[in-house]
């Protein structure tokens, strides 16, 4: 029987590197900047609630690349991804800005990443982002099953769970409590070596 070639879609923040916006958080003292994807399931009132955070309190896009050249990946990401990359395809689809991201990639040996832009204006202040498509994750997920692949995806938080549905098999990793509790389909593991397990397993 002909078995299709195996891709692997991952997201990023929480899965290979820390949330920037947690670390910004910490940085700058403003505790509201601390809610991600992981608490608010709408993407768009959440990033226009830290649009405003960010205006109120007159952060830039340099302040906050100062916090990102201080972050790291995760302990261990590297290696999965070498270990991935070197086994099966890889993307990383991401709600992530490639203006925050490509510290990440270059540590991450430049594995391909799709996700999206922000504006800023003459004082270097972010006043909008732009989605590359609306609910990408899920649409690049369906485009690479028609492309042939057999698709696994991975995420942590809710904004994964579309793209987790429409790939042939979904992955959760270090997700928080309530979200595996909302999608009990979906098996989980709290570590790397766990989740090239479950990879494996998926082939």
């Amino acid at each position: 029987m002909r078995k299709k070639p195996f891709l692997i879609a991952t997201d990023m923040e929480g899965v290979l590197t820390p949330e920037v916006w947690i670390n910004v958080a910490r940085r700058t003292g403003i505790e509201k900047l601390k809610l991600t994807t992981r608490d608010i399931n709408n993407y768009d009132k959440l990033m226009r609630y830290r649009l405003r955070i960010l205006a109120e309190h007159k952060i830039k896009l340099s302040d906050i690349r100062a916090v990102i050249a201080t972050m790291e990946p995760l302990p261990g990401a590297k290696t999965y991804l070498d270990w991935i990359r070197a086994n099966y395809e890889l993307i990383i689809l991401s709600d992530t800005f490639y203006e925050f991201a490509r510290p990440f990639m270059k540590k991450l040996g430049y594995p391909t990443l799709f996700c999206h832009t922000l504006e800023t204006d003459k004082n270097n202040m972010i006043i909008d982002y732009h989605l590359r498509i609306k609910d990408g994750k899920k649409k690049a997920v369906l485009n690479l099953k028609k492309l042939g692949f057999k698709v696994m995806a991975i995420g942590d938080s809710y904004n994964d769970t579309t793209m987790l549905k429409a790939a042939d098999q979904g992955l959760l990793f270090k997700a928080p409590p309530a979200v595996k509790k909302e999608f009990p389909r979906f098996p989980t593991a709290e570590t790397y070596t766990e989740a090239k397990k479950i990879i494996k397993q998926t082939v």
